[in-house]
């Protein structure tokens, strides 16, 4: 009996014609179905898509990463759709590495489960290692569990983490939203799948604004820790070792 949950692959994207292609061609090789959300890029990129055997989903103008996540959760919804796995367009992440998510998630079927790039690290800049960490230190205290690799977008999301979908929460803040939630009041656990760290080649620059944003995910984990309480509980519970596992060598889907 197969008891994997339908599911698809979300890529939100944002003027990714350089890569766009191939990250979807790559994933289309899975077999899978796949929605491209289009957060209103001004190059070729949806005309490249709209050429590709892909449900794609455009804004007008740019709404930001969480509403094209949010677009792209409902559709899988409405399309019957039991979990999603996402992916960002750049090539940072891998088709391959999709598999190995769904098979974690097979065997922990109430988790959120992340491909964390904790291989390869050495490739990650200096300070983008410690805003990482940083993150991490944070978003795993206001999950009350510890999470690693709290910024991947390369993640499986269940039904009931899709159920979150209209978190009052937007731009890049809607991951960690998610995150959070999932964790407090879905009651869901959080495991982390090894990928390797992709830094090195033509990767445009991150959509990411180090001040702008990383200050709006902090503000919204001042609130969610207050709005919860027991933040001295919620901090011990998050000082655990992260729940990794290391299925490299599996490929099945």
């Amino acid at each position: 009996m197969n008891d994997t949950p339908r599911w698809c692959v979300l890529i939100p994207c944002l003027n990714e014609e350089a890569a766009i292609a191939s990250v979807v061609k790559s994933v289309l090789q899975l077999g899978v179905p796949v929605i491209v959300i289009d957060d209103g890029s001004d190059d070729r990129t949806p005309d490249i898509v709209s050429a590709l055997p892909v449900t794609l989903l455009r804004h007008k103008e740019r709404r930001g990463k969480g509403e094209a996540l949010r677009k792209g959760f409902r559709e899988a919804l409405r399309q019957g759709f039991d979990a999603v796995v996402t992916m960002d367009g750049d090539g940072q992440h891998l088709a391959i590495d999709v598999p190995r998510l769904v098979n974690v998630a097979k065997r922990f079927p109430d988790h959120i489960v992340i491909g964390a790039r904790l291989l390869q690290r050495e490739q990650q800049p200096k300070a983008r290692r410690r805003a990482n960490a940083l993150a991490d230190w944070a978003i795993s205290w206001a999950c009350a569990q510890p999470v690693a690799d709290t910024q991947s977008g390369q993640r499986w999301y269940p039904r009931s983490a899709l159920d979150l979908v209209e978190l009052n929460a937007d731009n890049f803040v809607f991951e960690a939203a998610v995150l959070i939630a999932a964790s407090r009041e879905k009651g869901l656990g959080i495991i982390s799948v090894p990928i390797a760290s992709r830094y090195q080649g033509t990767f445009r620059l991150s959509h990411f604004s180090p001040v702008r944003d990383v200050m709006r995910i902090a503000v919204y984990i001042l609130g969610r820790l207050i709005h919860y309480g027991g933040i001295r509980a919620s901090y011990r519970h998050s000082r655990a070792a992260p729940l990794v596992v290391d299925d490299t060598y599996s490929r099945a889907a």
